[in-house]
């Protein structure tokens, strides 16, 4: 989505001596005087702004006070210098136009994405029209939101967990092995967003992409690395013992069925924590020798998680491995297998990784 870029749109004329920072409250009061007895806003569920003909902003009711806690004082300030970014520049165009010219009948629905690098992304419809009957020349208009994120996420993610239950009867053998590897994911994510936001890291800029939605978004897909085993034959992916050559060639094949599965989730963080999280730093993974920081970050971050609660579990051909001794397998092969960098912050936080083991055992 292309974002509102403020220079981008064509100035409003203001009245005479008008500036453009916050009145006064005696001036809001006389723009837009609606008694508390005749307010059908108030109480309203349903944020609500009204923004008279210069895209300002006269009144806020209490839920939309409380849906953007962020914005102090909403009634003042104008309409795009707040919102511009949530709306892509040619809805923010028209807006503008239904609202100085009258386009559409003095009406507008569309959708906003309010996202900051603090808090996980807002997807919002938004609907304008006039708030007076008399629709020649309205002088003020109703913004009203609806925020469904939550619906849209749950409506989104059921569909994949769905895809992950049936991978699970595949696999067997994993007990909680997924629920461990999202919160070792989210755990590391979490202490690479901290390095991002100081500015005394020395890797500050490296990790300043971690944001929260990034967090929001691992912490569920870490899930998936393995979906594809979906279309891995019983007899090799439950087989007693190693895996022949051959059988390890059918085996390698889950990364990209599982890249296929996840390619119509909309964020492409899934498509490549399913393809890249077996790729080695020095370029000896598969299934195409990826090297160095041509592996997706995520699928980096993955691999180490994945990796960490392999070694700590039991299978049919391994034992167990302490905590300790994990730990110093991963260390051994930092540079090699895993991204020597993330290495370092992973050995700050492993006893977290013991924790997250313990809570979640099978």
């Amino acid at each position: 989505m292309n974002y509102i870029i403020e220079e981008e749109l064509e100035p409003i004329d203001e009245p005479d001596g008008e500036k453009k920072s916050a009145i006064s409250q005696e001036e809001t009061e006389t723009e837009f005087v609606l008694s508390s007895s005749h307010n059908p806003f108030k109480t309203s569920v349903f944020p609500v702004l009204i923004i008279n003909k210069q895209l300002r902003i006269v009144y806020a009711n209490e839920s939309c006070e409380q849906m953007f806690m962020g914005f102090t004082n909403l009634p003042g300030k104008y309409f795009f210098d707040l919102f511009g970014k949530a709306f892509a520049i040619e809805d923010a165009r028209k807006i503008r136009e239904t609202i100085i010219s009258g386009g559409n009948g003095f009406s507008w629905k569309g959708i906003a994405l309010l996202k900051t690098r603090e808090t996980v992304s807002v997807q919002i419809r938004v609907y304008i029209f006039p708030l007076e009957m008399d629709l020649k020349a309205p002088s003020d208009f109703v913004v009203m939101f609806d925020d469904f994120t939550e619906e849209n996420k749950k409506l989104l993610r059921s569909v994949f967990l769905s895809l992950l239950e049936a991978s699970k009867l595949k696999d067997n053998d994993t007990g909680k092995h997924i629920s461990r590897v999202n919160e070792y994911s989210k755990r590391l994510s979490e202490e690479l967003y901290k390095i991002g936001s100081s500015k005394e890291a020395p890797s500050a800029d490296k990790y300043k992409r971690i944001d929260a939605d990034f967090i929001d978004n691992i912490s569920f897909l870490a899930a998936m690395h393995d979906v594809g085993k979906i279309g891995t034959p019983d007899d090799i992916l439950n087989k007693e013992g190693p895996l022949s050559d051959w059988e390890w060639a059918v085996m390698r094949e889950h990364t990209k069925n599982g890249a296929y599965i996840l390619s119509t989730y909309p964020n492409p963080m899934a498509k490549e924590i399913a393809l890249s999280h077996h790729e080695k730093w020095n370029g000896t993974g598969y299934p195409f020798q990826l090297e160095g920081e041509m592996i997706p970050l995520a699928a980096r971050i993955v691999m180490i998680a994945d990796v960490y609660d392999a070694l700590r579990m039991s299978r049919s051909y391994k034992p167990a491995l302490s905590h300790e001794v994990s730990i110093s397998k991963i260390i051994e092969q930092s540079g090699t297998y895993f991204d020597p960098q993330l290495i370092e912050v992973f050995k700050t936080i492993s006893d977290d990784f013991a924790k997250i083991y313990n809570e979640y055992a099978d």
